[in-house]
């Protein structure tokens, strides 16, 4: 049986996509035996829907339903896994110094992966809610 991963290596992973560096992504915890994994994403100019709105854009929120999604599956299969669809419901304006995002597998199966993720706000309040699938083939 391997090593449970650490915060520091999935760390280490994301830092090795220039497009996820640029998301400023940070994990803040992980739990392999549940199968979840919850990561922040700061609020920056870059990021916003309009300017001066403090409001996040689609995009980035997207974005980072599907990769907090996919590191849920990581964690378990220890590597990286493609994302076969994924849908997003945005339930409010995502507005704050950062988006929390916690993804928990639903279902882990021989050739597929079902995730549920849950964007809050820097105030707790739920934004938007994903639903991913993913391979379950290290790739």
């Amino acid at each position: 049986m391997s090593e449970p991963l650490t915060v520091e290596v999935v760390t280490a992973w994301l830092a090795d996509s220039p497009f996820i560096s640029f998301l400023n992504l940070t994990v803040e915890s992980l739990d392999e035996k549940a199968q979840t994994v919850t990561m922040k994403m700061p609020m920056r100019p870059e990021l916003e829907r309009a300017a001066g709105t403090g409001q996040f854009h689609g995009g980035p929120i997207a974005s980072f339903i599907d990769t907090v999604g996919d590191y849920a599956v990581a964690i378990v299969l220890k590597g990286g896994v493609p994302t076969i669809n994924f849908r997003v419901d945005y339930l409010r304006p995502s507005v704050g110094t950062f988006l929390r995002g916690k993804a928990t597998v639903r279902r882990l199966g021989r050739t597929v992966a079902v995730v549920d993720i849950d964007v809050t706000d820097d105030q707790g309040r739920l934004c938007a809610v994903g639903r991913g699938t993913y391979s379950a083939q290290v790739g």
